[in-house]
């Protein structure tokens, strides 16, 4: 795909954690951008999945990625395959209005770490990111677990 320009924008703002927003909506990415940065994070944002794994070969090392699935171009579930092989550690949280079972099974499957339902915003989106930076560095220690109440549930 010839893209005539890149979409993504760099961190502007805020000293703490990075968090890659990736959503085809420049509102929604605004939105969330600007709230997370009112509590100090560093955010940078991709309007797809192209735009987004361009901004990880660029060399943004986020510490949490938030992706809608449904995008022109690399759709969300495509970019989480291929980010996965970069940001094996980091938690993929797909932040979209989709329901179906079969999309968070394939979410699953394919490396989301969560699948959170929009609109998420204000203080909600604020103790998301919070939690899931949390769980990240103590999933880094060697005493941690793995159990969340956000995390995608196991299907047998």
């Amino acid at each position: 795909m010839d893209r005539a320009s890149n979409c993504s924008e760099p961190a502007a703002r805020g000293q703490g954690p990075c968090i890659l927003v990736v959503d085809d909506s420049s509102t929604m990415r605004r939105s969330v951008a600007m709230t997370l940065e009112a509590v100090g994070y560093q955010v940078v944002t991709a309007c797809d999945g192209l735009d987004a794994l361009a901004a990880l070969q660029r060399g943004v090392a986020p510490r949490l990625v938030l992706t809608d699935i449904v995008m022109p171009g690399m759709d969300g579930l495509e970019f989480i395959r291929e980010a996965r092989k970069l940001l094996r550690f980091v938690p993929i949280v797909a932040l979209t209005t989709q329901t179906h079972q079969h999309l968070r099974e394939q979410g699953r499957a394919v490396g989301a770490t969560a699948w959170v339902l929009k609109p998420t915003g204000g203080q909600e989106l604020v103790a998301l990111a919070a939690k899931f930076l949390t769980r990240a560095a103590s999933d880094a220690s060697p005493a941690s677990t793995r159990a969340s109440a956000h995390a995608l549930p196991k299907t047998g």
